[in-house]
């Protein structure tokens, strides 16, 4: 039976984390959006031609890595502000290889904190917009409440994008720290800066999981 909170009647889903995403209905297709790092650092990884291991990236990513490892038997790709039409023609792509109608669930994975409560991400909410708002304009705009309001919080503050991602907590973190940056590099990972993150449409590269693995979608 449907549940309230599950959004099982629309194709596009919007939630946040782990305990989000166990929330949704299963879908087809889980598009895991942590701008500041992960989904960033690993397109721009596998976009240099890299492939990366999950279970390494659990290592330096707390909660992006985690939503990726929870998605089950999902399509898993990651999105971000760098590639979010690109991520938006992967999906409808896969949907036409599947020849059915294709649902989604976009996961903010926002940040965790040191007592393990989930943080509202503020470059997260807009990555994950920006992708549903991509995905509206090539025909897929069935979207669920949650997903509409993301999407329109987006579309509203896309010429602030990069001061707002380079102003966030965030990014002040990042700045202020180095041992999530030392993992990262300890990995062979050069990681995404917020200036760059914040730019929309970069690249053309969708990492999708293949087994444990992270690679160019093709």
């Amino acid at each position: 039976m449907p549940q309230p909170f599950d959004q099982s009647s629309y194709q596009v889903r919007f939630e946040w984390g782990v305990a989000g995403l166990a929330r949704l209905a299963p879908a087809d297709i889980v598009v895991v959006v942590d701008v500041l790092r992960f989904s960033s650092t690993v397109t721009d990884a596998v976009a240099s031609g890299r492939t990366v291991s999950l279970t390494d990236a659990v290592g330096w990513s707390r909660n992006g890595a985690a939503v990726a490892a929870a998605a089950g038997e999902a399509t898993v790709l990651l999105g971000s502000l760098r590639n979010a039409s690109a991520v938006a023609r992967t999906v409808l792509e896969i949907q036409n290889r599947r020849q059915q109608r294709t649902s989604v669930s976009v996961i903010a994975a926002g940040e965790l904190t040191d007592v393990g409560d989930l943080r509202f991400a503020v470059e997260d909410q807009l990555g994950a917009g920006t992708i549903i708002a991509a995905l509206s304009d090539l025909g897929a705009d069935h979207t669920s409440p949650e997903a509409a309001a993301a999407c329109e919080s987006a579309r509203g503050l896309r010429r602030a994008m990069r001061h707002l991602l380079t102003a966030s907590g965030s990014a002040k973190e990042i700045a202020g720290g180095v041992a999530a940056t030392a993992r990262m590099e300890a990995a062979g990972l050069v990681p995404t800066e917020p200036a760059a993150a914040a730019q929309v449409d970069a690249t053309e590269v969708v990492p999708v999981l293949d087994g444990d693995e992270f690679v160019a979608f093709a």
